[in-house]
């Protein structure tokens, strides 16, 4: 009987704790769900007092901080070669960058002391030194990424509210779809070298060879097809339609004055289309598939008409690829010419005036036909305009035309062309490192040639010296032996030596 009594009371003591524990899952439960999800999900938008940190013991290339409620797209740190960061949009089945906060500008330490803060104004900041790395002179109430990955700070309630600053208006290397691209705005490549900007009726890609100058590679001119553009009703600008390509508009509810078509134009596709301007100069448009970014369009399609397909001092040859001008360098090491390419060719400076003359047949720029010229009787008076000019850097002359050329920017690649008789001049600066070796070592030569002479004036001193006492001491001994040398001498005329003669017979 007793044992019965213990064993219920064992069963109730068990039923009662059971119940206990279900009673706190039931009501603990939904808090363990919210705080999970508080950890795992990125934020729909930033508030004031917002601020985050890059994790420095993370491996990863972006640390999403802000995402659309597409699940496209997301704002984050972005790592750059290992060790540092931007701010950037990305697009996220890709992990591709659509707009970064400052590419060609100073980046920020990937590290616990970088710090992006939203109180109306997003900054990047270390927060340790109170160093700014970028920030945004609008300020609003909240930080929000659309659907179309329009980074955007907004003013008031989502009825009334204002969009005080949006990414839209500052890209970066990068165009996606339904994006406009005015006269006030421009694409850099990720490099820094090259540009897109718009002209009054035109689109054109620019190279910045040189600082403070650029050289037009590529134009694109309005058609003018379907509209015209009407002097007064303001600035073009330009668009990736939905329809598969690029328009140049004036007016915003008007026809395209130009339509530049895509390979998918007309052709139904759900991905997301852009354009980016690439590091090697060229203009090209991709559209999303679903796993993979296809390539939709290309403004060069020939290699060789790149603004610098092989580099400094190349040789590009359609169908053949790269060589270099000297005709002597082995392409194979991936570059031409590894002295300096910056300044001119003037003023004190020893380094500036320090160049030689290389000269080719067969060449020709590769977007000639936007650059100014001047029409010149011959070759050496080409030349002359060039070797006269201190921010010349070479010329190219045609002999049947009397066009010359000059580039006012470090030589880049040039065209091989069957024709002879288009021939260029370029001048080649010597490294100041080389320089400063050649200045070195003639320094060297005169010191050792000096110290040399030091040598070599010592020893005939000293070799004179022990003569000039020798001839003394020889002097000093004829006056003491009335002039007779010393040392055996035989008198055979004497008569004592006649005797010992005739003795020995």
């Amino acid at each position: 009987m007793e044992t019965f009594i213990n064993s219920v009371t064992r069963l109730r003591v068990t039923q009662f704790i059971l119940t206990i524990i279900i009673i706190t899952i039931l009501l603990y439960a939904p808090t363990w769900r919210c705080s999970a999800a508080a950890v795992t999900t990125t934020q729909l938008e930033l508030l004031k007092g917002f601020k985050a940190t890059p994790d420095p013991s993370s491996t990863t290339s972006f640390q999403a901080l802000l995402q659309d409620s597409s699940n496209n797209f997301a704002l984050g740190f972005l790592r750059i070669n290992e060790t540092l960061l931007t701010v950037a949009v990305i697009h996220l089945p890709s992990s591709e960058p659509l707009w970064a906060a400052n590419p060609t500008r100073l980046l920020a330490p990937w590290s616990d002391s970088t710090q992006l803060s939203f109180n109306g104004s997003l900054v990047l900041l270390d927060s340790h030194r109170s160093r700014v790395f970028w920030s945004l002179g609008m300020e609003g109430d909240r930080v929000v990424l659309l659907n179309s990955s329009n980074l955007q700070i907004v003013e008031g309630e989502s009825v009334t509210q204002s969009v005080m600053w949006q990414s839209f208006d500052f890209p970066t290397n990068t165009l996606v779809e339904n994006q406009n691209l005015t006269a006030k705005m421009g694409l850099v490549s990720s490099n820094g070298l090259y540009s897109m900007r718009l002209g009054e009726d035109f689109w054109g890609l620019y190279a910045a060879f040189r600082h403070g100058s650029e050289q037009i590679y590529y134009k694109h001119k309005a058609m003018e097809a379907k509209a015209e553009i009407v002097q007064g009703k303001g600035p073009i600008y330009t668009r990736v339609n939905s329809d598969g390509y690029l328009g140049m508009y004036q007016l915003g509810t008007g026809p395209p004055v130009d339509v530049l078509p895509f390979t998918s134009f007309q052709r139904h596709v759900n991905g997301l289309l852009r354009v980016r301007l690439e590091p090697d100069g060229n203009l090209k448009g991709y559209y999303w598939d679903g796993s993979n970014w296809v390539l939709n369009y290309q403004a060069i399609t020939e290699p060789c008409e790149l603004p610098s397909p092989c580099g400094s001092y190349g040789f590009c040859k359609s169908g053949s690829g790269c060589s270099c001008l000297d005709n002597r360098t082995d392409f194979g090491s991936g570059s031409c010419f590894r002295g300096s390419s910056s300044g001119d060719f003037c003023g004190d400076d020893v380094a500036k005036n320090n160049f030689w003359v290389l000269r080719r047949e067969g060449v020709e720029l590769p977007y000639k036909e936007l650059m100014s010229y001047e029409t010149t009787s011959s070759l050496a008076q080409c030349e002359s305009l060039c070797e006269r000019s201190c921010s010349c850097w070479g010329a190219v002359y045609s002999n049947g035309s009397g066009f010359c050329y000059t580039v006012d920017y470090p030589i880049q690649t040039l065209l091989s062309v069957g024709d002879l008789s288009k021939m260029g001049y370029f001048k080649v600066r010597e490294s100041p490192g080389r320089h400063r070796v050649g200045v070195l070592f003639r320094a060297m030569i005169g010191m050792l040639t000096g110290i040399v002479a030091v040598v070599v004036g010592f020893i005939g001193f000293v070799i004179y010296k022990t003569w000039m006492k020798r001839k003394g001491e020889k002097r000093l001994l004829e006056d003491e032996t009335g002039g007779v040398s010393p040392g055996p001498y035989k008198d055979h005329g004497s008569a004592s030596f006649r005797s010992i003669e005739m003795c020995s017979r």
